[in-house]
Parts: structure tokens; sequence; C-alpha cells
């Protein structure tokens, strides 16, 4: 009997932030969590991977201009999304966690063992992008 494989009606493969500053987030990306990009450092568009991950970022001022309409941006910290990236080992959160302040960003929550299981920490990247930085392996 053959099975019935379908293709599924979407894959979803990509994280759009749009951004104040693309430079300052290229270089936090690149640096903090080894994202890659051959973004010339003009375009407004940029595309970051890691591991099968995919970030594109885009101007705030240049999409309200295609778009022909005006968006309203959280002030402070994005309290709307976070991008999650999980580490082998609860030590690897404290590490993670010092080296994503070391490159700029914002301390939310330092690593903390929560009742689940889970170490975890929060930091916000340098445009208030909400990033967890988790494990569950002690």
């Amino acid at each position: 009997m053959k099975e019935n494989i379908s293709c599924p009606r979407f894959t979803f493969n990509t994280v759009g932030l749009f951004t104040k500053d693309n430079k300052a987030i290229v270089d936090f990306y690149t640096k903090t969590f080894g994202f890659t990009t051959d973004w010339d450092g003009i375009q407004p568009n940029v595309e970051m991977t890691l591991a099968g991950m995919r970030i594109i970022l885009f101007p705030r001022e240049a999409f309200e201009q295609m778009v022909s309409r005006k968006f309203h941006y959280p002030d402070g910290f994005n309290g709307t999304v976070e991008l999650a990236f999980d580490v082998p080992t609860f030590a690897d959160v404290d590490k993670e966690y010092q080296n994503a302040l070391e490159h700029g960003a914002v301390s939310v929550l330092p690593p903390t063992t929560e009742p689940w299981g889970q170490r975890t920490c929060y930091v916000a990247d340098p445009d208030g992008n909400l990033i967890e930085i988790g494990s569950f392996v002690e």
C-alpha cells in the first residue's frame, strides 16, 4: 500500500524584524549568536542565518514608505514576541546571558531555574526585542 504524503500548506522559516538601526542589529546578532550575513551595509533588506534559522531585517521607515502607512512601534521593550534560543546546559544559559550583555543586550531576567525544570533568562536586543536563552538540561 502506497502512503499518501501531502506537502505542508506552509513552511515557517523566517522571523522578520523592523529595525531602527540595521547596523546595530546586525552587529548584535552576528557577534552575540554567530549569525552570518552577506549584507553590504547599504541595502535596506538584510538576511542573516544560523544553523537553519533565518532572520530578516528591514528599516521601519523604509517599510512605512513601501506600504504607504504609518505604524506605532513599542517604546522600550517589545513585549509582544520573543526570539528563543536553546542551549545545551544550564551552565550555557549563564554563559550566553553574560555574552549577550557584553555585546549590548539589556537584562530583562537574569538566569533563573524555573519550577518546571528550565533554566532561562531574558535579554533585549538594541531595538528592545525580547530574547530568551534557555535549557532543560542541568
